[in-house]
């Protein structure tokens, strides 16, 4: 018996070492997250919909490096994506901090604002498989759903934490604070990932292409893309919608997402090898619709938060649910491309989500940005659905 509890310890402390880059990577991500909207919108003057865009554009870029990563992971193996990510994130400290030196000449602010947010896609494009592949690789692909649970709460716990903290630094050190801790984390985190050993796929010569290994993944992608809407209007958009109300400590609402969140992957962390990925992920997206009709619904800044919570709770489980299924799907020689592949699809919603939640927004109001949300999410709840009945035929 001790002899097994000694092993699951040492293969969690494992695990650790390798998902503290998405930490990290998605740490520098947060703390800019809830400050650059504001920034664009109310500093510099620009409308929502170029806010949710300059936002979304990373998520371009992420889209674009996904296949990259993936075809670098299964030929030379996770570090050396792992290794330039490190680098990318510390660039967009240099290039943040230089947007704000030009605050006062909008326009310019704005180019180097877009360099920005690309080459924080870049970083998370190679950052967003690598840790996983580098832990599947390391401890065994039987430990890929708690791998991949376990990256989840590293992700958007660090995105929480990061959101939350990024507001306190922007009010004491304004941009410049942000701009110089990304810098020294990431050169921290690239410094770390040099003294670890990389892994590479045993057997590159049956590894697929990464276009059909994208289209057998697709169908589960697409349920992700549409339960990840909820998510991209929290994350770009709570603190304006806070703001439209006159509601203090729209930050928070990140930070109720992203705690319940990773509670729900710490508490039901055994649902998906008990009951199945489609099973959970269909139970997932219901509860995240109920949370986003709640911060539609809600009359003050308290309800809004639990809707808030409700919906971190239902978003928690439907990557790894639908994930360890799309790996399934393909050989293991593929899963660094079966990973990427998967992964685009929330990266297309959430390039997606940005421009198209902000044009909702300047059409309809504020007060439509929920609503429609939970929409998007109910629609990927019948495709789940769908999926399920599929399979069982």
């Amino acid at each position: 018996m001790d002899s097994l509890v000694n092993r699951s310890e040492n293969v969690n402390l494992s695990l650790l070492t390798y998902v503290c880059f998405t930490f990290v990577g998605y740490f520098i991500i947060g703390l800019s997250l809830s400050v650059l909207p504001i920034f664009i919108n109310k500093s510099l003057g620009f409308s929502l919909v170029v806010a949710g865009l300059v936002i979304s554009l990373q998520y371009v870029s992420t889209f674009f490096l996904r296949a990259y990563s993936g075809k670098i992971i299964d030929g030379k193996g996770p570090k050396p994506a792992v290794l330039f990510s490190m680098i990318s994130f510390s660039l967009t400290g240099i290039f943040l901090i230089i947007a704000y030196y030009f605050k006062l000449s909008p326009f310019i602010s704005l180019i180097f604002l877009i360099i920005t947010r690309l080459l924080t896609g870049c970083a998370e494009g190679m950052i967003g498989a690598s840790p996983i592949n580098w832990a599947i690789m390391a401890v065994g692909d039987k430990h890929t759903a708690k791998i991949i649970s376990y990256n989840g709460v590293a992700c958007y716990g660090a995105l929480a934490i990061g959101a939350s903290l990024g507001v306190t630094i922007e009010h004491e050190f304004s941009l410049y604070g942000i701009g110089v801790l990304s810098i020294i984390l990431g050169i921290l985190g690239f410094l770390f990932a040099k003294t670890k050993e990389n892994k590479t796929n045993i057997n590159p010569q049956e590894t697929q292409s990464f276009w059909k290994v994208l289209g057998k993944v697709a169908p589960f992608g697409v349920c992700l893309a549409l339960g990840g809407i909820g998510f991209a209007s929290i994350s770009t958009f709570i603190t304006l919608y806070y703001n439209h109300f006159h509601w203090n400590n729209g930050a928070l609402c990140l930070s109720v997402f992203g705690g319940l969140f990773v509670a729900g992957r710490l508490v039901f962390s055994n649902v998906i090898n008990n009951y199945g990925g489609i099973k959970v992920a269909i139970a997932c997206l219901i509860v995240e619709t109920i949370g986003l009709l709640i911060i539609a619904f809600a009359s003050n800044s308290q309800m809004a938060l639990v809707g808030a919570g409700v919906t971190g709770l239902g978003f928690s489980l439907i990557f790894p649910a639908l994930g360890v299924v799309a790996i399934k799907s393909v050989s293991p020689s593929s899963q660094g491309s079966a990973l990427a592949g998967y992964g685009l699809f929330i990266d297309l919603s959430l390039g997606v989500a940005g421009p198209l939640i902000g044009g909702v927004a300047d059409i309809y109001g504020m007060s439509y940005i929920f609503p429609f949300s939970a929409a998007m999410v109910f629609i990927g709840l019948g495709l789940a659905y769908l999926l399920k009945r599929k399979s069982s035929l």
